[in-house]
């Protein structure tokens, strides 16, 4: 909950899940020694290239900064959420996706995979893994439905102001999910909520709490 705890921590996801969140979403990147970890950019705070970087060293076993969380292990997150929650996972960096499986695979809970990188999503789908696919979309989403069938993807991602009605219908005629991001008004949470979506990302989960009433 990146309005109360540093984003991608986790802190952050706890705060999330002891709110009533239903999903955690997270981005993810590779370590040079293959370790998925949980962070927005390829590089760190400190100008770290995540890549170019093992694991031990991204984050030394003397830690972090007083006050400053760590970055953590996508496995880590998995085991604080378990099936508190549905886990959303962005994948971030280039060809990442096998190692991104291979944390996920055999542990319990729900799991879904995104990406702005719509040909990553392919190859997942093409390699029939178990998880939920979707696309992400940023500037347009006129052919969202064509682009989901086409990458074998059954959540599409679009940002808030692309989403209305007649597009939440098409695609969940088409058998998808319409989760948006990222929503931090009430006024955007209501009118996309009275749209029909799936799911409404957003950076407090408290926001919401205001549909209710």
């Amino acid at each position: 909950m990146p309005r109360r705890e540093r984003e991608n921590t986790l802190p952050s996801f706890i705060a999330a899940l002891e709110a009533g969140a239903q999903g955690i979403e997270l981005d993810v990147h590779a370590t040079a020694d293959g370790v998925v970890v949980v962070h927005h950019d390829p590089v760190t705070r400190a100008g770290v290239e995540i890549v170019a970087t093992r694991w031990t060293d991204l984050n030394p076993v003397d830690g972090a900064p007083e006050g400053v969380a760590p970055i953590p292990t996508l496995a880590s997150v998995c085991d604080v959420v378990g099936q508190r929650a549905e886990l959303f996972v962005e994948i971030k960096g280039e060809g990442i996706e096998e190692a991104v499986t291979a944390t996920l695979a055999g542990r319990s809970g729900t799991y879904a995979i995104h990406s702005f990188d719509h040909a990553t999503i392919g190859r997942l789908a093409r390699a029939h893994v178990p998880y939920r696919l979707g696309l992400l979309f940023g500037d347009s989403v006129d052919d969202a439905v064509e682009r989901m069938a086409e990458y074998g993807a059954t959540d599409a991602w679009p940002h808030r102001s692309l989403i209305d009605r007649p597009l939440v219908e098409r695609i969940q005629r088409s058998g998808g999910r319409v989760i948006a991001w990222t929503v931090n008004s009430v006024s955007d949470a209501r009118r996309l909520a009275d749209s029909g979506v799936d799911g409404i990302c957003t950076d407090d989960v408290t926001l919401l709490d205001a549909l209710d009433s």
